[in-house]
């Protein structure tokens, strides 16, 4: 197992070509750099850089995790995410591209009011508080196991340091310097995930075909699935994986910011478009190393730890030998990196337009916004240490579905249909939809004999959404 002490180096050195990024992108950086980068972002950086935005540290531990449970099904999800990238490039971005939007919430203030605006505000930044602190939880709690337990380094000062190192590199450039971070860390993300794959084909002396023949002959790889009662059913998947994509995604402030920081539609489309068939690929290396991983863990007579998310750091490190050990540590950190970095810019802007409403942008109090955020941001992650267990990707999903399904409804609402609403009244109906849903879900938990809800449950909680904006509606439409 390679030492702590050259685990840390190499941590410290990648930071320092962050930090030497920051200071190239950011040197003559203002508030429009921040917030927008100066709408001078090109298309196909953005496209790569969501890689691992999008990706980060869940796609990197959990998703080979999940093979041995659920097999390659969580390809169905993705299949679902290229009709959503769809919707968003011929729907959302040409909305949010003519109304010339910093925060996307900002379209529900002009068509319902600000009592609309912050809800959905809100619940994007309790999505995004939640989902980048348990994936950042995640990453670190496998550096904590491996490196800094050794160490005597308790979790706690663990954690702290990443979020002072991601602070020191995204408060001054924003999005300007994130586009260029992104593909930095993008690309040590998707060579680790290569490196592994070929030093696992290296430890059990398999060419290339020899690999592919693993990964086609493993008992793990079945995609597809049509009983309609468990949650794996194909449609649920599908379904879900489309609404997925257009709340994650096209309904997030955090990767719409990037989008709207393109020089023109044209290329934000184009960079949607490209970036949804490459994560597809993407996915499916992922995938394909989880299926690697417990082949080479059957070959070897190795036991495969309760928590799934331990496997490929448990091999990575004490299995593969001094080279996967390294490609592991390399993908890990741009993973650990890249899952928060702009979040930070993200939820500082939301707040910022959204709750503040400052017509002239002021560098002091984006500063504090930004601070504060990252002091949040380690409340979650001790939080996620705390009461953590199982597979996190599942937690992360299903939080999804209950936080984002209140933006779904409104942006769907305030698309497809005429009428205004009550603006008071709509918390209300954004409240007591994600507890029904809650619900819901857990009496079927409780009866697991019977129909087991999925990812449906973002639309189910999107539609009743609607549902309660119909019903606070005003009856005449909206005057055009």
């Amino acid at each position: 197992m390679i030492s702590p002490i050259y685990i840390l180096l190499f941590i410290g050195f990648y930071f320092c070509m962050l930090l030497l990024i920051s200071w190239i992108t950011s040197r003559n950086a203002d508030e429009a750099s921040y917030f927008l980068g100066n709408k001078q972002s090109k298309w196909y950086l953005v496209a790569f850089g969501m890689i691992g935005d999008s990706l980060s540290g869940v796609t990197f531990i959990s998703v080979p995790g999940l093979v041995a449970k659920d097999k390659f099904s969580y390809l169905q999800v993705v299949l679902g995410y290229v009709v959503g990238y769809f919707i968003i490039g011929k729907i959302l971005l040409p909305l949010f591209y003519e109304r010339n939007l910093t925060s996307i919430y900002t379209y529900l203030k002009t068509r319902f009011g600000v009592y609309s605006e912050r809800t959905g505000s809100f619940y994007f930044l309790i999505s995004r508080l939640l989902g980048a602190g348990a994936r950042l939880y995640l990453a670190i709690n496998v550096l904590q196991l491996f490196v800094f337990d050794g160490l005597h380094i308790p979790f706690a000062l663990s954690a702290s340091i990443v979020i002072i190192l991601i602070l020191m590199y995204t408060i001054r450039g924003g999005i300007k310097t994130l586009v260029w971070t992104d593909v930095f860390q993008s690309s040590f993300l998707l060579l680790a995930v290569i490196f592994s794959i070929v030093a696992i084909g290296s430890q059990l002396n398999l060419s290339f075909g020899g690999i592919v023949q693993a990964v086609v002959d493993s008992p793990n790889t079945q995609i597809f699935y049509w009983d309609w009662m468990p949650k794996n059913f194909f449609f649920k998947q599908f379904i879900g994986g489309a609404l997925i994509a257009l709340t994650m995604t096209g309904l997030d402030q955090n990767m719409m910011q990037k989008n709207l920081s393109c020089r023109s539609l044209k290329e934000a489309q184009t960079n949607i478009f490209t970036f949804s068939f490459i994560q597809l690929g993407v996915n499916v290396l992922f995938l394909s190393l989880g299926a690697l991983l417990f082949h080479f863990a059957t070959v070897q007579n190795i036991a495969i730890p309760a928590k799934t998310d331990q496997l490929f750091p448990m091999l990575a490190l004490q299995h593969l030998g001094w080279f996967a050990s390294i490609v592991f540590i390399v993908g890990l950190t741009a993973a650990t990196f890249n899952s928060a970095d702009s979040v930070l810019t993200t939820l500082t802007t939301s707040f910022y337009f959204d709750f503040l409403h400052k017509d002239e942008q002021s560098k002091k109090s984006r500063q504090i916004i930004h601070l504060s955020f990252a002091a949040l941001l380690l409340v979650v992650i001790l939080g996620f240490k705390a009461v953590n267990s199982g597979t996190i990707i599942g937690t992360i999903l299903f939080l999804a579905n209950i936080t984002y399904g209140p933006l779904l409804g409104l942006f769907m609402f305030g698309i497809l249909l005429k009428q205004k609403v009550h603006d008071k009244l709509v918390p209300v109906v954004c409240i007591v939809v994600p507890v029904l849903c809650y619900l819901l879900d857990a009496y079927c938990k409780a009866h697991p004999d019977g129909y087991q809800i999925g990812n449906e449950l973002l639309l189910i909680n999107g539609l009743l959404t609607v549902t309660g904006l119909f019903l606070i509606a005003n009856r005449q439409p909206e005057s055009q």
